[in-house]
C-alpha cells in the first residue's frame, strides 16, 4: 500500500458523533484535511445544517465529489464496540458511517492527495481542470438545506461541476461489483376520504368512507403501473398504513385514512402519478383530501453519453478486474438534486452493514475505492 493514508481520516471523521442534523465538528476535520491540498474551502450553513464546498483549480473539465457527513443514530442494537471509536479490529474499521458515508470522504480527500502530489500535477490543474467537493451535513435527514442549497449557490456562481460522483455506498457483495447511473423518482401520498358518519344498523343513513377507500385503494393496485424500462425496474406502489381510528363496532365511521409510497421509473413524472391519483380517487369518492410529497423524480445519466460514466467504469474495471454492473434500484440519494443540473453518478463501498450495528469496512476496500479515484481523476481531468 503506497501514497496517502485514508484510515486516519476516516477515523477522524467517525470519531465525530455528526448524527442528523449535528455536525462534531466534522467538517472541520475534513477542512483540516484539504488546506494544505491547496483547496479554497467555503461554508454554506443553511437552516442549522453544516454544508462545505472546496474547489482547486478553476477551469473546466470540472470533476466533483458529493457526500454526506452526517450519520443515522447508533439505534437500539447492541454494537460490539462503542459506535463512535473507530476501532479497527483486525482487517476492518468498524463505526457509524464507515461505510456510508465518510469511508469514502477520506478514500477520496487520500485519492485528491495523491493526485495532486505527482510532479507537476498541482501546477498543470492550476491552469487547467478543476476538482471540487460537496459535502453536506443533511443527507440522512429532510434534505431541504443541504445539497439543493449548496448547488443552488454554486448555480448562482456559475460554478457547476461538468461530471459528479457521489460516494453512495453503492456496492452488493464485493468493491467494483455496481455503480449507480440513475435512481427511481419518490411519491408519499396522505388520503384521507370523508363520508357520512351513522349506526352500521342503518347503513342507508350513512356514508361509509372506509368502502370508498378500500375500492379506490383495490383500483390503484390492480395493475402494474408499467413494465419497466431499459435501464429501470417496474415501478412499484405499495400501501404503507390505513387508519379508520374508530373504536366503536357500531359506528360507521366520518373519515378513512391511508399512506401510500410510489417508486417510479423513468416512464413516469411525479406530477403525472399526482395527477392519476386524484383521477382514481375521483371515481370512487365524492369527498376526498390527497397530500402528496415528491421527494426526487426519476433520473438517468445515459452512460452511452457520458464520459465521466465511462471513466468511472474503466477506473473500477482496471483496479478491481471487472467491469460493473449499472444499477437503478435502491432509496433516494443527493444524486436526485446534482441530476438536475450536470451527469452524475455514484459509486462508494461495499453496502451490506450501512445503518447496522457494527457498520465496518474492509481497510483493504479503502484503499482500493482510494486508487479508483485516483484513476478517475486521471482519465476525467485529461479529456
Amino acid at each position: 500500500m503506497s501514497g496517502a493514508d485514508p484510515i486516519p481520516l476516516a477515523q477522524a471523521l467517525i470519531r465525530r458523533a455528526s448524527v442528523t442534523p449535528a455536525d462534531a465538528g466534522a467538517q472541520a476535520v475534513l477542512e483540516a484535511a484539504l488546506q494544505p491540498l491547496g483547496f479554497t474551502l467555503t461554508r454554506l450553513p443553511s437552516g442549522g445544517i453544516a454544508n462545505l464546498h472546496a474547489r482547486i483549480g478553476t477551469t473546466s473539465p470540472h470533476f466533483c465529489f458529493a457526500g454526506h457527513t452526517d450519520v443515522v443514530p447508533a439505534g437500539e442494537a447492541p454494537w460490539s464496540v462503542d459506535p463512535f471509536a473507530a476501532v479497527i479490529r483486525g482487517s476492518t474499521l468498524i463505526g457509524r458511517g464507515a461505510v456510508d458515508m465518510k469511508g469514502a470522504i477520506a478514500a477520496f480527500v487520500a485519492a485528491c492527495a495523491d493526485y495532486l502530489g505527482q510532479p507537476g500535477q498541482a501546477e498543470i490543474l492550476r491552469r487547467r481542470g478543476s476538482i471540487s467537493l460537496l459535502i453536506t451535513g443533511d443527507e440522512e435527514g429532510v434534505a431541504r438545506d443541504g445539497t439543493a442549497r449548496v448547488l443552488e449557490f454554486l448555480a448562482e456562481r456559475g460554478e457547476i461541476p461538468d461530471f459528479c460522483v457521489v460516494g453512495e455506498p453503492t456496492n452488493q457483495a464485493r468493491l467494483g461489483d455496481t455503480i449507480k447511473i440513475g435512481r427511481r423518482g419518490s411519491l408519499n401520498a396522505a388520503i384521507t376520504v370523508h363520508g357520512t358518519q351513522g349506526h352500521v344498523a342503518y347503513p342507508g343513513h350513512a356514508d361509509n368512507p372506509a368502502h370508498r377507500l378500500v375500492r379506490a385503494l383495490a383500483a390503484l393496485i390492480a395493475a402494474p403501473l408499467d413494465a419497466g424500462s431499459a435501464h429501470f425496474e417496474p415501478s412499484s406502489l405499495q400501501i404503507t398504513s390505513i387508519d379508520i381510528a374508530n373504536p366503536a363496532h357500531n359506528l360507521i365511521p366520518a373519515r378513512a385514512s391511508a399512506r401510500l409510497n410510489i417508486r417510479f421509473n423513468d416512464l413516469h413524472r411525479g406530477d403525472d402519478l399526482v395527477a392519476w391519483l386524484r383521477a382514481t380517487l375521483a371515481c370512487h369518492a365524492a369527498r376526498f383530501d390527497l397530500l402528496p410529497e415528491i421527494s426526487g423524480e426519476a433520473f438517468l445519466t445515459d452512460p452511452a453519453q457520458s464520459a465521466g460514466v465511462a471513466a468511472l467504469e474503466a477506473a473500477i474495471a482496471a483496479e478491481c478486474g471487472g467491469a460493473p454492473a449499472r444499477a437503478t434500484g435502491g432509496g433516494t440519494s443527493d444524486a436526485r438534486f446534482i441530476a438536475r443540473y450536470c451527469p452524475v453518478a455514484e459509486f462508494g463501498l461495499v453496502g451490506l452493514t450501512m445503518h447496522q450495528a457494527d457498520e465496518r469496512v474492509e481497510i483493504a476496500d479503502l484503499w482500493r475505492l482510494k486508487r479508483v479515484y485516483v484513476r478517475l481523476l486521471a482519465a476525467f481531468l485529461a479529456s
